[in-house]
């Protein structure tokens, strides 16, 4: 583990916008060291601004062959360790299960499932030798269900029982492992599905419906729960997986 009071070095993935970008800045105002992970450049920027001392933008395709270990690399070649690996990047779509095809179920899963699991693989050496943390960020509505977008559900349950099966796997290694699962968050995901602004409208209504505390959350909200999940005084916490969502898992 790093000295006390010695910043820490933090992977985030998904870190251009949102939650990643949320969960960033708040690493950074702890004194960690960031690695912003993300495809598009200038979101990636847009959050290095926010602390350019402490965060480093990386952009990077986790779903390319090499990208996993890219990422790794590049990391270990600027600050050589690797203590906190926050799993965040996802896509949404709007296909559903009468509309799947081969081509759009493929990124999906690559980029909700096949990324983090490929990603935290490829951190591994580097997490063994911190005794560092992994945090996923699931859903809440993969403990449920969600009609329309199944798909994207089941991926992010999946990474929740990854993340209660990793726990126990690199427990012997001192690493945690544990997860975050957000309801209704405001952030940007859904402008790139192509639904259209009734389609969000409608969205937007059913989850204010199911959220017993009637508003939604800010991604600040979350990446409180990511970094406290992350602290050194989380230490005896792993395999848990934390809803952040305003009731609606047990609404």
């Amino acid at each position: 583990m790093t000295e006390a009071n010695s910043p820490r070095t933090v992977l985030v993935t998904g870190a251009g916008t949102g939650i990643g970008r949320a969960t960033a800045h708040a690493f950074a105002a702890q004194g960690d060291r960031v690695i912003a992970v993300g495809r598009r450049p200038v979101p990636l920027a847009e959050t290095a601004a926010h602390d350019e001392d402490r965060i480093v933008p990386l952009a990077a395709d986790l779903t390319a062959e090499d990208g996993p270990s890219g990422v790794v690399r590049t990391a270990l070649e600027r600050h050589g360790r690797i203590d906190v690996l926050v799993n965040n990047a996802a896509v949404v779509t709007t296909d559903s299960l009468r509309t799947y095809t081969p081509d759009s179920v493929r990124p999906l899963l690559a980029t909700n499932l096949v990324a983090p699991l490929l990603l935290t693989q490829a951190a591994l050496p580097a997490l063994t030798e911190s005794r560092g943390v992994v945090v996923n960020v699931t859903t809440s509505v993969g403990q449920r269900g969600w009609p329309g977008n199944s798909l994207y559900a089941a991926a992010k349950a999946a990474l929740d029982v990854l993340t209660r099966s990793w726990a126990v796997e690199l427990a012997p290694l001192g690493i945690r492992v544990a997860a975050v699962a957000p309801g209704a968050i405001e952030t940007p995901i859904a402008d790139h599905t192509g639904w259209t602004p009734e389609q969000r409208a409608a969205i937007r209504a059913w989850q204010l419906a199911h959220t017993p505390l009637g508003r939604i959350g800010r991604p600040q909200e979350v990446a409180w729960a990511i970094t406290r999940l992350a602290s050194p005084k989380a230490s005896f916490i792993t395999g848990v997986v934390l809803p952040v969502d305003g009731g609606a898992v047990v609404a």
